[in-house]
């Protein structure tokens, strides 16, 4: 895309997308990162490694550092410098190697991540999240050439990034989870969308899969969403979303109960929390 404008320089304008996606394998443009997150439980373990594979067909150049996120109550990042109340940043207690990395297509490198200062952590959970940073190929940087109409020509050229959660424990932090409001809608009158809300108490986040099973009047379940890798995070108590539901012949949504469970991603799962909605 390019623009003009009543001006005699150029100028490079370059967009930064920070795009957090919770897969079995994170994945971001032709970058895909396992595990999709790092937790320390405890200090005993030191040293977790993450691997990256470079599934496109050009060379790239990734650049790594961490960064501090907050998340509101619909789910949305927000990138921070101070931490909120009751938050704690983890970047401070880790170190990581290499901190920039070139990878060629269906190559594959390993970071490695560092639990560090051990001594000054105090009981509760610390989280950052570790930001791998696609930079942009050389000539996607070159100025543009000059035309017949002054002006400046600015090449918008998308920088993608992915984030993966940092998490170290220390004590016996807890959390309970609770599932509230739940209800249902037909968007358009014919999607079927329920919503929900997750509360969290205690000192330490929660990660997991949602699934909402339609169980029918006469008892037959059947799953008709699953979301995986669901957060809710430290500090926040509070967390909204809405699942678009299957809409298979035979689920009649006007009887019957939805049930929405929220487990675990540890084997054996642990359910964090259960709630049902009468149709």
């Amino acid at each position: 895309m390019k623009m003009r404008m009543n001006c005699n320089t150029q100028a490079l304008l370059i967009l930064f997308f920070l795009s957090l996606i919770t897969f079995n394998l994170s994945a971001q443009g032709d970058l895909l990162i396992f595990p999709k997150r790092i937790v320390f439980e405890g200090t005993r373990n030191r040293v977790q490694t993450l691997n990256l594979n470079n599934s496109g067909t050009e060379t790239t150049t990734y650049r790594i550092s961490y960064i501090e996120i907050k998340m509101d109550v619909d789910g949305k990042f927000q990138k921070i410098t101070e931490p909120d109340s009751l938050q704690y940043f983890a970047s401070p207690y880790l170190r990581f190697f290499p901190r920039s990395i070139t990878l060629a297509p269906k190559e594959t490198q390993v970071i490695k991540i560092q639990l560090t200062k051990t001594g000054e952590l105090q009981p509760g959970e610390y989280r950052s999240h570790l930001y791998i940073q696609a930079l942009p190929k050389e000539d996607a940087l070159e100025s543009p050439k000059k035309g017949k109409t002054e002006g400046i020509k600015i090449n918008l050229t998308p920088i993608y990034g992915i984030s993966i959660a940092n998490i170290i424990r220390v004590g016996n932090p807890n959390a309970e989870v609770t599932i509230e409001n739940t209800s249902f809608e037909k968007f358009k009158g014919s999607i079927p969308i329920v919503s929900m809300d997750f509360r969290r108490k205690g000192n330490a986040s929660v990660y997991g899969d949602i699934i909402v099973k339609h169980i029918s009047p006469d008892g037959k379940e059947t799953e008709v969403a699953k979301m995986k890798g669901f957060a809710v995070y430290t500090p926040g108590s509070l967390r909204k979303t809405r699942i678009k539901l299957l809409a298979p012949e035979e689920i009649n949504y006007n009887s019957g109960t939805l049930k929405i469970s929220y487990y675990s991603q540890k084997k054996p799962k642990e359910k964090f929390a259960e709630a049902t909605l009468d149709l």
